[in-house]
């Protein structure tokens, strides 16, 4: 076969499979997907097929050794028959002395009476064999019923001139007159006539038509057995399946339930010694989880009320220090240029401690889980305008703001998203290198949006994913302008996630960062797309396509209240007021 003819072949081979596959799929689609989650299913599945590979084994030898003593035993009682009235038919020739064609026409008409006096069958034909030469007063063929004569075929004839067996039989089908079939045997022998008439054919049918009765009453019996017996057995192993997997069951149960967070929940004992083992051994595992688990929330509760009370107690000293540098500010003029610069380190890093105070307290309130939200109606533009006018005077970067929408008011915690803006475009100013930041700004039906996009430097693939984490810094050799304790994105991220919203992030060395802070429009909002793309639109045009993700996120994603992980989906609000 040439190239082209196997192309042209293995796309037939294709389109027949996908077509296959197109058909099949709406139900067998089910039976797989059960198939492959459902070790009980397969199970009984199994167990089904072998036993009724077994049943129509069983009863087709069944029915075949049946069927062929049946018609074996048949057979052997025609061929006695047959030749018991040929015996007859055979000495009442040779006590006859008839000559004439008269007397041998009677001759025949006794001798086949006798026949059907002496077998079981009243099916007879009586004729000269072919073969011989005329003999005028030789009687005719005399048969008592004319659809035996229709069934001997020329194979019996031949065989009664050239076999010298005394019998000859073969299978039939009788056709009655009105067309109706029935099968049958024809036996056939020899008789010779006085007076030199020759020799005469025997043939004596027998239906067994009977006997074909008698073996679909068999079958019809034993298909209700097998049929009977099948849903016997498949009830029994429903039944044996249902008691073998209640263990695993009832193992399943209690492992939804231990996840579920029910610390009581334990394995019952399935008075099996197998299983019982599997039980203490789940308990055991519980119960010491339990233990595990309740010594980590001692331990946190402890850390985090470690947290809260040292910053609480913090407070305190860092306040006398306060004062103690305000005063000190205030009396500068008579110091040396060393300690007046030493004098306005002390101010700045007791700025920077008290903002670390902060937010370490704010970290311990999501930690605990006691984060109150107090929302009101907010514009997002006017929101972003305001913060970016605060940090205008603190950066030599452009900030350039878009509102392409979002002009619409949501109910949020305006000093929580006012704290995620200021700390997106403080990063953009820090990281941007002194290039242009865009604030964008935009809305759909179901969400609002800001991304925050610098021009700096950028981070990996592999930096980006720890963009989020607590006091993580992607390069610590580098100098912070606007200060910064490492949690400003970390709170930002739990800011947005009170609120049921998600903050994104992407970068790319030498194409600078985007942040994308995206809020529903409302509590009954439970899915939402972003307005705004995360990718910039340069980077896609530059790919090629638009659609493409290649590992980072470059269309607007479908966010669901339901997901959950901390990052990975907006998560249900709690504390709201």
């Amino acid at each position: 076969m040439t190239r082209a003819g196997r192309s042209r072949l293995s796309l037939a081979l294709r389109r027949l499979r996908l077509r296959w596959t197109r058909v099949t799929q709406p139900v067998l689609g089910p039976f797989r997907a059960r198939w492959r989650r459902s070790l009980m299913v397969r199970t009984m599945t199994i167990t089904g097929l072998v036993t009724g590979f077994v049943v129509l084994v069983s009863g087709v030898f069944i029915l075949t050794s049946i069927g062929g003593d049946l018609y074996a035993a048949r057979r052997d009682q025609s061929l006695q028959d047959s030749a018991r009235a040929t015996l007859a038919a055979q000495r009442l020739i040779d006590a006859s002395d008839a000559s004439d064609r008269s007397a041998l026409s009677t001759l025949v008409g006794n001798v086949r009476r006798t026949v059907q006096d002496a077998s079981a069958s009243q099916m007879v034909y009586l004729r000269r064999q072919p073969g011989q030469a005329p003999l005028p007063e030789a009687p005719p063929p005399s048969t008592t019923n004319p659809v035996l004569v229709d069934a001997v075929t020329p194979e019996l004839s031949r065989a009664l001139v050239t076999d010298e067996q005394p019998q000859h039989w073969q299978a039939v089908t009788f056709v009655a007159e009105d067309g109706t079939p029935s099968v049958g045997i024809v036996v056939a022998s020899s008789l010779t006539l006085p007076a030199g008439a020759g020799v005469y054919d025997l043939f004596i049918g027998y239906n067994l038509d009977d006997t074909r009765q008698t073996l679909a009453f068999i079958q019809r019996t034993l298909f209700i057995a097998a049929a009977a017996m099948m849903a016997f057995i498949g009830v029994l192993v429903w039944i044996m399946t249902r008691i073998v997997f209640r263990p695993i069951r009832a193992a399943a149960a209690a492992s939804r339930r231990l996840a579920a967070g029910e610390s009581d929940a334990r394995m019952s004992r399935q008075n099996d010694e197998h299983f019982d083992m599997l039980s203490d051994g789940f308990n055991d595992m519980a119960d010491t989880l339990h233990t595990r688990i309740q010594e980590l929330d001692t331990l946190s509760e402890m850390q985090q009320r470690f947290v809260s009370d040292v910053s609480h107690e913090l407070r305190t000293p860092l306040t006398t220090i306060r004062l103690a540098s305000q005063v000190l500010q205030s009396s500068s003029g008579g110091l040396e240029p060393g300690q007046q610069r030493a004098v306005e380190v002390l101010g700045t890093q007791i700025d920077r401690f008290e903002s670390l105070l902060a937010d370490l307290l704010e970290i311990s309130r999501y930690d605990a889980g006691r984060v109150t939200l107090e929302t009101e109606p907010t514009g997002l533009v006017s929101l972003v305008e305001e913060v970016v006018e605060g940090l205008r005077p603190l950066s030599d970067s452009v900030i350039e703001v878009r509102p392409l929408g979002g002009y619409v008011t949501i109910d949020v915690d305006a000093r929580r998203i006012r704290r995620v803006i200021s700390n997106l475009v403080g990063n953009a100013i820090e990281h941007g290198e002194g290039e242009p930041v865009i604030v964008t700004i935009d809305s759909n039906a179901s969400a609002v949006a800001v991304t925050v996009r610098d021009s700096g430097v950028g981070m990996r693939e592999e930096d980006l994913e720890h963009v989020f984490d607590r006091f993580w810094r992607a390069d610590p050799s580098r100098k912070r302008t606007l200060g910064g304790t490492g949690l400003g994105l970390a709170i930002a991220r739990e800011d947005a996630t009170v609120h049921g919203g998600v903050l994104e992030a992407w970068s790319r060395l030498g194409f600078g960062s985007v942040f994308r802070l995206t809020l529903p429009r409302g509590e009954g909002v439970r899915s939402f797309v972003s307005p705004l793309t995360l990718v910039p639109e340069e980077i896609l045009a530059e790919e090629g396509d638009p659609k493409a993700t290649g590992g980072w996120l470059r269309r607007p994603r479908l966010w669901s209240s339901r997901s959950e992980g901390s990052g990975a989906g907006p998560r249900p609000k709690e504390g709201r007021r």
